[in-house]
C-alpha cells in the first residue's frame, strides 16, 4: 500500500476527530488560563507601597522590620527581595536576587509553554482537518460521477469548519499567553528593581563598617 492509499484511508475518518481533537486541546487551555490567572491574582500586592515601606525601614537600620514586611506579602518582588536581605555581601544579594527571579519567572510561567505550542499550531491542525474533509469530498465527487450533491456540500463545509475551529481554539491561546508572558516580564523586573533597594542598603551598610 503506498502513501497515497493510506492517506486515502485516513480521510474516510472523515475531519470530525480533529474537531473533537481541537475541543480536547481547547478545554485544557482554558484550564492552564483559569490556572495561571488564579496563581497571578493570589500573588499581586502593592509594590509601590512595600518599596516605600522596605526604603523606610532600611533607612532606619531596622533590617527586622524590613523583613517582615517583605515576608508578610505573597508577591514574588518581595519574595526576591527577602532573598537578597538575608545576605550581607552586596556581590551575593546581586547573585541571590538573580537566581530568586530566573526561578520565579520559571514558576509563573509554569504550562505556558502548552498555551504557545496550542496557540502556534492549531490552525495547522484544523488546516489538516480541513485537507481530510476536501480529500473525502473529492472522493464523494468521484463516486457520484460528478454529480454535485448536498452531501458533497456537508462534506465541504465540515472540512472548512475544522480550519475555522483552528483558528478559534488558537487565537485565545496566543493572546493570553502574550497577557501573561508580559504580566510575568513586569513582576520580574519589579522584583528585581525592589532587590535593588536591598543592594543598595547593604552596599551603604559595607561603606559604614
Amino acid at each position: 500500500m503506498d502513501i497515497v492509499q493510506r492517506v486515502n484511508g485516513l480521510s474516510h475518518l472523515g475531519a470530525a476527530w480533529v474537531l473533537w481533537l481541537l475541543v480536547a486541546l481547547s478545554v485544557v487551555g482554558v484550564a492552564i488560563v483559569i490556572e495561571r490567572a488564579v496563581v497571578l491574582w493570589l500573588g499581586r500586592d502593592d509594590v509601590r507601597r512595600i518599596r516605600s515601606e522596605l526604603t523606610l525601614a532600611l533607612s532606619a537600620r531596622d533590617v527586622e522590620r524590613a523583613r517582615h514586611r517583605l515576608q508578610e506579602s505573597p508577591s514574588v518582588e518581595a519574595k526576591v527581595a527577602s532573598v537578597a536581605l538575608e545576605c550581607e555581601d552586596p556581590g551575593a544579594a546581586r547573585e541571590r536576587i538573580a537566581s530568586a527571579s530566573a526561578l520565579a519567572r520559571l514558576d509563573l510561567s509554569k504550562n505556558l509553554g502548552f498555551l504557545g505550542t496550542l496557540g502556534n499550531n492549531a490552525p495547522f491542525v484544523g488546516l489538516f482537518g480541513t485537507v481530510i474533509g476536501i480529500i473525502r469530498a473529492f472522493q464523494a465527487l468521484e463516486h457520484s460521477a460528478g454529480q454535485v450533491s448536498a452531501g458533497l456540500m456537508s462534506e465541504i463545509g465540515e472540512a472548512l469548519v475544522a480550519t475555522a475551529v483552528g483558528l478559534l481554539v488558537a487565537l485565545p491561546a496566543v493572546a493570553f499567553f502574550n497577557l501573561f508572558q508580559r504580566v510575568i516580564a513586569a513582576r520580574v523586573s519589579r522584583a528585581e528593581a525592589l532587590g535593588g533597594e536591598v543592594v543598595a542598603f547593604l552596599e551603604a551598610e559595607s561603606h559604614r563598617s
